[in-house]
């Protein structure tokens, strides 16, 4: 095995000509992209497209059956992958979490890379800090010292991203991180997403959904995949477009971006 630690020249994600096969089935069929420091991916696709099987691939959870796939500058299969994994952000909006702690409690969990508190782990003074600093910047700092169970969906998807972003990653993957959000916890997340891609210009994201409003503005890059093959990728304004959209979905949509760098879509009128 390899340093697992992330290089810092390269790409942050490589993803060459990978195949994903369980059983028989392709559930990626020759799946290419690169990530760049500073890029800000959507990955985009109708529900069993295989957006979730990539996303194991790209937080290195699990390994192609052909193809390559480089993490932080490491080749999944040359290298230690739980080490590998503590340098890669994840947000998964289903976070496991059954004690009642304090939101700061579970932002400093992201150092440990556990649900809960490690026993007799005590973080640092400049720890916490660095907590209360994340904290600060995604809008949450009237509620560090609230219980888990009182914070709403939405302080939860944002304190999540707070956790993932103390061990200074290079890569923060955000999977469908506004499922169950109502409409105003839906626009605090996308503006906290802004603000924190504004702030750290180094930083690489991933965000996967099937809604094009899900989208903060800041988005750069785009892929599109159905049943298990990428339609297109590549700089946002050359993927989200009506025809390709359109057939991601199989359903005819008119896609429009407003200003204000967000998305919409509704349903195109038949010719």
């Amino acid at each position: 095995m390899t340093d697992s630690r992330p290089s810092d020249t390269g790409p942050v994600l490589r993803v060459d000509d990978v195949d994903v096969v369980r059983e028989g089935n392709h559930l990626l069929r020759a799946i290419s992209m690169t990530v760049r420091r500073g890029e800000h991916w959507a990955l985009l696709g109708a529900n069993g497209a295989g957006k979730s099987t990539l996303v194991g691939l790209l937080g290195a959870v699990t390994h192609p059956t052909r193809g390559s796939v480089e993490v932080l500058g490491h080749r999944l299969g040359r290298v230690d992958m739980r080490e590998l994994r503590s340098h890669v952000g994840h947000v998964n909006p289903r976070h496991p979490l059954q004690a009642p702690l304090r939101l700061r409690d579970v932002v400093l969990t992201g150092l440990t890379n556990t649900t809960e508190p490690v026993p007799r782990w005590v973080p640092t003074a400049q720890q916490r800090e660095q907590a209360d600093g994340l904290i600060r910047m995604l809008g949450m700092s009237a509620r560090a010292d609230a219980r888990w169970p009182t914070l709403s969906q939405g302080e939860r998807g944002r304190a999540l991203i707070a956790r993932a972003l103390m061990p200074w990653p290079r890569l923060l993957l955000l999977d469908e991180p506004a499922t169950g959000l109502d409409l105003a916890a839906r626009e605090q997340l996308l503006s906290s997403l802004d603000t924190l891609r504004r702030q750290h210009p180094d930083l690489a994201t991933v965000l996967v959904t099937h809604h094009l409003e899900e989208l903060p503005a800041t988005t750069t890059h785009a892929l599109l995949l159905r049943e298990g093959e990428c339609l297109a990728a590549g700089p946002v304004d050359d993927v989200l477009t009506t025809d390709r959209i359109s057939a991601c979905f199989d359903h005819p949509v008119l896609i429009t971006r407003t200003p204000d760098g967000r998305w919409s879509a509704r349903t195109r009128a038949a010719a």
